[in-house]
Formats: structure tokens, sequence, C-alpha cells
């Protein structure tokens, strides 16, 4: 629940980097402990909040579906939904934008949906040939390459 929730140093000074360089920041979800009957979609929506005002998130985008089987949607990452409906809903570019997860499924999410990618630890056991643009150590190791454009070699 939420008392258990700890935000990784260094976040909230990337987030706030990545604002004042201009950036919308959007978070994408997959929560499907809801769709599962394992966790209440309300404990989701005030972790949300909790971030919300703790962190300069523009947007939250949440897929509650149960996934492994149980459903099929065009929102649970990789599948690129959340990406897609976020810019369309935020009038963003994709082809400008940049995927930052610290899984695989958020950097094929990111590939599928034309994002520039990074991924932020070691995947969570993912292959080393990772196809993101780049692997960070952590989240403001990213910000600073958004922030400089970093140009892919």
């Amino acid at each position: 629940g939420l008392h258990e929730l700890e935000l990784i140093p260094g976040t909230k000074t990337a987030m706030d980097k990545l604002k004042r360089a201009g950036f919308v920041l959007v978070v994408a979800t997959n929560q499907p402990d809801v769709g599962r009957g394992t966790m209440l979609q309300s404990v989701v929506e005030s972790i949300h909040s909790f971030l919300e005002q703790s962190l300069p998130i523009d947007h939250i985008e949440v897929c509650y579906h149960p996934g492994k089987g149980l459903s099929d949607c065009d929102c649970r990452k990789p599948r690129p939904g959340m990406l897609i409906r976020a810019a369309s809903l935020l009038d963003l570019d994709v082809s400008q934008s940049w995927m930052v997860g610290d899984r695989w499924t958020d950097i094929e999410c990111g590939i599928v949906a034309g994002c520039r990618t990074i991924l932020v630890g070691n995947g969570y056991g993912a292959l080393s040939d990772t196809k993101a643009d780049f692997v960070v150590d952590d989240l403001l190791e990213a910000a600073e390459i958004i922030i400089n454009g970093a140009t892919i070699a």
C-alpha cells in the first residue's frame, strides 16, 4: 500500500530537471493486480495521487487489465497503447519523446510507439542485448541524456 511507497533517491531531482527543460512527464504503468482482483483500484489511485503531489508529473496512463492470457488489450506494456493515448491527449510527438523504464517491456513499448528509449539498471534480468538506445544506472543519468539531446551513434 501507500505506506510502503518509497521514491528512489534522485527521482524528484531528475524529474524536476526534465520539467525545467520543458519536457512533459507521463507515467505509463501496468497494474494487473487490479484486473486480477488482488489489489483495489482505489489503492493504486491513492498511490498515483501521492506521486502527482510529490513529483512534477503531467499525466498518468494506467493499464488495469490482468494480462497473463486473461485479457487482450492494446495498452498493457510492451504494447504501445498507453503511450499512443497519452501522446494524443497531450498533443505530443512520439518521435521527439523518450520512454525511460527499468524493464524490457518498457523499452519494447517505447520502440513500438516510436520513441527513443533508455533502460535504467539491468532491466530485471532482461537479456544484455537490449534494444534500448541507452542503458544507464539511474534516472538522473537518463535525464542528462535527454536534456543534452544525446544523439544515437
